[in-house]
């Protein structure tokens, strides 16, 4: 008789019975999925894991401390058959038949009347993959099918845009570093969703050239700026894009919220009556030095460190930062922004107390290919900068912690 394939279909299991018997590694991977389902799970089994012993203490399934009886399927939707008993499967089995209970079995695949696919998700969406027959089942090939199109959805590679009518928006994020690779997986998907992209110069521009041919990519430092100032500018363009309908993104270096005005482009958003989401960004003060081999923090070296801007001069009335604490502290200074015055910083940090021999490293174009790190001292670095040309964006690192990573 010729085999059929299986018949897909999605369970709705909210309060309603599933009896999973077997507390082993099967259930432990299972319980969580028919949990989050709502189900109404209760497991059979004289002993369990570690793990499953603990969803039963919190409540979330209840636990029947002995071995598989007749009638435990009574009034079940589901089954999920895993004990190490033959006999018990095959019974349980029967029985579930018999009450037309479908029944999942982890030791005999032909004997079951459902498979449990492997499952992902992604924003709403749960990719469920199947073998055709039971001659085909090969586990590996469809949970590595099912990583593949979770994966593709996730980071934006596999497109697959929403046909619904969209609630004009601005999504505000934050590229990291540099390295494309180091986008958060949902920064990458909402890239790969957007009609417009006002993007920064220091974000991940690899990212850019791979959108659609549809998607309108606006250099933030080339919008015409008039009587405005920039970031004044910039929120007007985010404004008006999103009132069009469109799906806007602004895509920023490293975090939106460090250093980056992401809060003035939020405010502004907000009181144009539009929505907007934030996603973080891995921040260049700590990815670029941890790239160099630098550990901003690192036991019995420095139990903390300090990100500060160096965009201003410590002695440029602008300045909000307390540069004569900062030399009294022993952990590690980070320093953006802050080629161009890291000889005033030097001399301001040594005049308050810090030692002229303290380390400090240079890492230009940190996690691209055109990443270098130049070392120095606060006696040095001011003639270092102009004899090696370093020049931004680099984020420079203050403290012990350069000397003892595997690039020192």
């Amino acid at each position: 008789m010729a085999e059929h394939p299986a018949y897909p279909v999605g369970l709705r299991l909210t309060g309603r019975r599933v009896v999973v018997l077997g507390g082993g590694q099967v259930a432990q991977r299972r319980l969580p999925a028919l949990i989050a389902a709502g189900a109404d799970v209760v497991l059979v089994s004289p002993e369990v894991t570690a793990s499953v012993e603990a969803m039963a203490q919190a409540g979330e399934i209840t636990w029947k401390r002995r071995r598989y009886q007749e009638g435990d399927l009574a009034d079940a939707w589901y089954a999920l058959i895993a004990t190490d008993d033959h006999d018990a499967n095959t019974r349980a089995s029967a029985e579930a038949e018999r009450h037309r209970v479908w029944c999942v079995r982890s030791d005999d695949a032909d004997a079951a009347t459902a498979w449990t696919p492997a499952t992902g998700h992604s924003e709403g969406v749960t990719v469920a993959v199947l073998t055709s027959s039971a001659r085909e089942r090969d586990p590996r090939h469809t949970a590595a099918i099912r990583d593949a199109v979770v994966e593709g959805l996730r980071d934006g590679t596999l497109v697959a845009p929403h046909h619904r009518t969209r609630t004009p928006g601005v999504a505000l994020v934050g590229g990291g570093p540099g390295d494309p690779d180091l986008i958060t997986v949902r920064g990458r998907r909402l890239l790969a969703e957007a009609d417009v992209v006002i993007a920064d110069r220091l974000g991940p521009r690899d990212l850019l050239a791979e959108l659609p041919p549809h998607v309108e990519v606006i250099d933030a430092a080339k919008i015409p700026y008039g009587r405005s100032m920039a970031q004044e500018a910039i929120n007007d363009a985010l404004v008006e894009y999103a009132k069009q309908g469109k799906a806007v993104v602004r895509l920023k270096g490293g975090d939106p919220y460090v250093f980056g005005r992401g809060m003035e482009e939020v405010q502004a958003l907000a009181e144009a009556g539009i929505p907007c989401t934030v996603v973080p960004g891995i921040s260049s003060s700590i990815s670029v030095p941890g790239a160099a081999g630098i550990p901003v923090t690192h036991r019995g070296v420095a139990h903390e460190f300090t990100v500060v801007s160096g965009h201003v001069a410590p002695d440029d009335e602008r300045s909000l930062v307390d540069w004569p604490s900062l030399a009294r502290l022993n952990g590690t200074l980070v320093i953006l922004m802050g080629v161009d015055k890291i000889g005033k910083i030097a001399e301001t940090l040594i005049a308050h107390g810090k030692s002229p021999d303290t380390p400090v490293a240079l890492v230009q174009e940190g996690t691209t290919a055109a990443q270098r790190r130049v070392d120095a001292t606060l006696a040095t670095v001011a003639e270092t900068v102009r004899a090696e040309d370093v020049r931004p964006p680099a984020v420079i690192v203050v403290g012990e912690v350069v000397t003892i990573g595997p690039g020192a």
